[in-house]
């Protein structure tokens, strides 16, 4: 979430903020911050479309760092189940965002989630 969120605030492209890094991160992390770049059209399309009355730019940076990275997980990584991706997503929500976000969150990912997995 961190360097997605660094990226957008940035005006950066996520790949070239990682080739930036002092420090490579964890393979894992590549892979997260790879796939939501590789998918974004698709996953901004889910978000806008499960998010009723809320325009993509007009939400908290946070937020749609959030609501990306678990649109990804929940479309590409099915090893992760959906109970995962968005209680994670709202706890960070929480913790790092607006004090309705947890509940923005945890409707957008579960109505993604109903969308893309059976």
């Amino acid at each position: 979430m961190s360097l997605l969120y660094e990226a957008e605030s940035k005006g950066m492209a996520p790949a070239a903020l990682l080739a930036e890094l002092p420090v490579p991160p964890d393979s894992f992390v590549v892979s997260l911050v790879d796939g939501v770049s590789a998918h974004l059209e698709r996953i901004d399309s889910l978000i806008t479309a499960n998010s009723i009355g809320w325009a993509i730019d007009r939400m908290p940076v946070v937020d749609r760092a959030l609501l990306r990275l678990g649109a990804y997980e929940l479309l590409e990584r099915d090893d992760v189940p959906t109970a995962v991706v968005i209680s994670e997503a709202v706890d960070l929500a929480k913790e790092y965002s607006t004090e309705e976000s947890g509940r923005f969150v945890n409707g957008v990912l579960a109505a993604i989630a109903d969308a893309v997995r059976a």
